[in-house]
């Protein structure tokens, strides 16, 4: 398999984006969300054989940097493509803030594997904040400080 690619988002490659997100998240985007992140902040898009398998949405406020979704289509998990986009992001964010926050599902435990595994730091909780089925989930914050 070659190795994937990240480019920025275009507006073309929104249909796409949209499927990849009501595949892979329980509360999914909807496309109003994402045409506005492509106007607001930084979204990038990973290619597999050329095609649109996953991306990643980032916020950046003066020094700092949030990252606000990253999702890949579910028969691409497990291959090192959210890596590969959070890696991205650090690089397209480096020397322009000092650290990166993120929140995710408590259930996630892949993503949180991910991200410990890339140096962040739990840093709070916010319980019952996500819609799940029969009920609430609460989201787990996270932070990497960057050199």
């Amino acid at each position: 398999m070659p190795k994937p690619r990240v480019r920025p988002a275009v507006a073309a490659d929104l249909d796409i984006l949209c499927r990849i997100e009501a595949s892979a998240a329980l509360s999914p985007w909807d496309r109003s969300r994402f045409e506005d992140s492509l106007a607001r902040h930084r979204m990038l898009v990973l290619l597999a054989n050329g095609e649109p398998c996953g991306f990643a949405v980032f916020r950046q406020v003066l020094d700092e940097a949030e990252v606000l979704n990253i999702a890949v289509a579910p028969v691409h998990c497990r291959k090192g493509f959210g890596r590969c986009l959070l890696r991205a992001g650090l690089d397209l964010l480096a020397g322009e803030v000092r650290c990166l926050h993120l929140e995710v599902r408590a259930g996630n435990e892949p993503a949180m594997a991910l991200y410990r595994s890339e140096g962040f730091q739990r840093v709070g909780l916010r319980r019952s904040y996500y819609p799940a089925p029969g009920g609430r989930e609460d989201a787990v914050l996270m932070r990497l400080d960057l050199p």
